[in-house]
């Protein structure tokens, strides 16, 4: 199996795309360190995927919180597989955004991936391989109303992806990112299901995405079979991006 021997973290891993890209590596052959908040969750998460034969262990970790983000690295230790996929996605229109909620969507999209790549792929880069998958948006290209924050921090971690491939060039290390469009998840469904419908039949596929479809963008991304893909964003959105 192409992840035989390695170590996948997957951040925000207890559920929705997260979840189903650590089930994926892990019926690939990696360990997979599955995070979150929840530890009941994770708990579930991890029998689960050793259900289905993988191997997997959660460690809790609030992204929000910049200590814990650096104690998860600490705990993790050396992994070959990266996936910053913890985010949030609160909306509000510009004049009604509140300084509260600006600083958690930037702290947990932004800071959160930053240090935790900042503190992991030196030792990828130092064993001369590794994978680190970027989570953004469409909605970086894609304008919604009231996503005025959350495109930005998503739009700053694509400018991340991008300068990580430069800065860790001739390392063995590669840096992708995937921009999903509309995606039926657990979440995304409890907020608002009809958005996700609608904004999915906007797309020439003519429908929202499946956690499991992204999930398979994301391995993709951080397996061998893109061994020549690097610094690029993969848009998963059904073609919407294209007008």
């Amino acid at each position: 199996m192409e992840f035989d021997g390695q170590v996948a973290l997957v951040t925000g891993s207890t559920a929705g795309i997260g979840r189903e890209a650590a089930r994926l590596l892990a019926l690939g052959g990696a360990t997979v360190v599955v995070t979150g908040r929840d530890a009941a969750r994770g708990a579930e998460t991890v029998t689960a995927i050793e259900a289905e034969g993988g191997r997997a262990k959660f460690i809790a970790a609030d992204m929000a919180d910049l200590g814990s983000v650096r104690e998860l690295a600490e705990a993790v230790g050396e992994v070959d597989v990266l996936v910053n996929n913890a985010g949030i996605f609160p909306f509000a229109s510009t004049a009604e955004q509140d300084v509260e909620t600006f600083g958690q969507l930037f702290d947990v999209n932004v800071r959160a991936p930053f240090f935790l790549t900042a503190a992991l792929l030196p030792a990828m880069a130092a064993r001369g391989r590794g994978s680190v998958v970027n989570v953004s948006s469409s909605i970086t290209v894609m304008p919604v109303a009231g996503g005025a924050v959350y495109a930005a921090t998503k739009a700053a971690l694509e400018a991340l992806t991008r300068t990580w491939a430069v800065e860790f060039r001739g390392t063995g290390v590669r840096v992708n990112a995937i921009a999903p469009g509309a995606t039926e998840t657990e979440r995304a469904l409890a907020l608002n299901p009809d958005t996700v419908a609608s904004v999915g039949r906007q797309s020439p596929i003519g429908r929202a995405a499946s956690a499991r479809e992204i999930a398979e963008a994301i391995v993709f991304l951080a397996s061998p079979r893109s061994s020549y893909v690097h610094g690029e964003i993969l848009f998963a959105d059904g073609g919407r991006t294209l007008g």
